[in-house]
């Protein structure tokens, strides 16, 4: 007789023991977080765009081989749309609005003058269009680019409401608030998949402009209704609830978080600018941490949870953080290389160079693929008895089921983990 114990457990890939280090399990989210937030700030540093192609490089490597089955797992396609779009913006503003052109600048083509008034002085629209300018605006732009694909990497590999269950309790209203705004880019993926889907079980001809609004108001409608259901799951759990703490006790915490948001804030200047007084520094930063800190367990007793199931933070949460961190610090240290090579000069207009030590820096960040154990399967789901199985009628219905039968449960089940 089986087991029912095992019935939900994630099967071992193949090749792999049950007692095996490379077992397959889901990462801590907090991980994966931290990892695209250290790369995304690597990635800051630098205007290079042989760098940024290869940070590009690298998220896709780690997404590729660490993501999920789940349906939001694969919207990175996406986001990469979106950082297209971001650099033809830049690109086509600097263009239309053509400032510091010099007359050393290879000209490509110039646009019609549209004259301003005097007090619009110091921004001219239409004019010469140069080759050293787009190509600043379209570095610029690719770093952008870069920082919206991290965050995108985070999204895609690690979901976001699991990391709501780790943050500390002083914190448990703000991290609700961020949960959700954080989660709208995955549900709208969701949404946009169902509704693609369904368009081609229904033979869907249109295409183009036409196809628009076929595509929005189902969308929209879909995301409103997910929204309405996690609003009603999340209320019915007690989310953002004060609990037993007076108004006394929440007034301190209040004014202690944010005096220490304050001194953290004037920590980091002072350390990233050289110029700030000496105060500003590593004292200020050490009295903001503490301030936050004391604030975190006085608001921390205000709120009572139990945490069903919780996520362990193991050896390859460690070697993944560390691979992040390490490239940011690396790129930041500037130390073996010139600093020069992070922003190389258009002017003359040569190759770029490609230092050593950063490029050392985004592959030891591409290894969190590897020292990473790979995703756990998403369970599947037990068989009725006296059922058949969807798709083996006449007409395929999988993709039907996911429109309107099971965004609930779905939901239920997201907030629930």
């Amino acid at each position: 007789m089986p087991d029912k114990r095992d019935a939900g457990s994630p099967k071992p890939a193949p090749g792999q023991g049950a007692g095996s280090r490379r077992s397959p399990r889901n990462l801590h989210p907090l991980a994966w977080w931290t990892w695209a937030l250290a790369l995304a700030t690597a990635a800051s540093r630098t205007t290079n765009p042989l760098l940024l192609l290869l940070v590009l490089a690298v998220l896709g490597y780690v997404v590729t081989a660490r993501r999920s089955e789940a349906p939001w797992a694969r919207g990175f396609t996406y986001y990469l749309w979106v950082a297209l779009t971001v650099v033809a913006i830049r690109v086509v503003f600097r263009c239309v609005f053509a400032t510091g052109i010099t007359p050393h600048d290879h000209l490509l083509f110039s646009l019609p003058h549209l004259p301003t008034p005097a007090w619009y002085a110091g921004i001219q629209i239409g004019g010469p269009v140069s080759l050293e300018a787009t190509l600043s605006a379209a570095f610029d732009g690719l770093r952008l680019a870069c920082l919206i694909c991290c965050i995108g990497a985070a999204n895609t590999l690690a979901n976001p409401k699991r990391a709501l269950r780790v943050l500390p309790g002083a914190l448990y209203e703000l991290g609700v608030a961020v949960t959700v705004s954080l989660s709208v880019a995955p549900q709208l993926v969701q949404s946009v998949q169902r509704v693609a889907r369904a368009r081609r079980l229904r033979a869907g001809q249109r295409k183009g402009v036409r196809a628009l609004r076929s595509i929005v108001v189902p969308v929209l409608e879909d995301a409103l209704e997910r929204s309405l259901h996690l609003a009603a799951a999340m209320d019915s759990r007690g989310y953002g609830r004060s609990g037993t703490a007076s108004r006394r006790s929440r007034r301190i915490t209040g004014a202690l978080m944010l005096l220490g948001m304050c001194g953290l804030c004037a920590g980091v200047y002072g350390l990233l600018d050289g110029t700030a007084p000496a105060a500003l520094g590593l004292p200020a930063l050490a009295a903001g941490v503490l301030l936050c800190a004391a604030g975190l367990v006085l608001g921390g007793r205000r709120v009572r949870r139990t945490t069903y199931r919780p996520d362990r933070w193991r050896a390859a949460e460690w070697a993944v953080v560390g691979c992040g961190v390490a490239a940011a610090v690396l790129l930041f240290a500037t130390v073996g290389y010139d600093a020069t090579d992070l922003n190389p000069s258009l002017y003359p207009l040569t190759w770029p160079t490609l230092p050593l030590v950063p490029v050392l820096a985004l592959l030891l960040a591409g290894a969190a693929g590897i020292v990473s154990p790979p995703p756990g399967r998403t369970p599947e789901p037990a068989a009725v008895p006296g059922r058949r199985p969807a798709g083996r009628t006449g007409g395929d219905t999988r993709d039907t089921r996911d429109t309107r039968g099971t965004s609930t449960d779905r939901t239920t089940s997201e907030v629930s983990t």
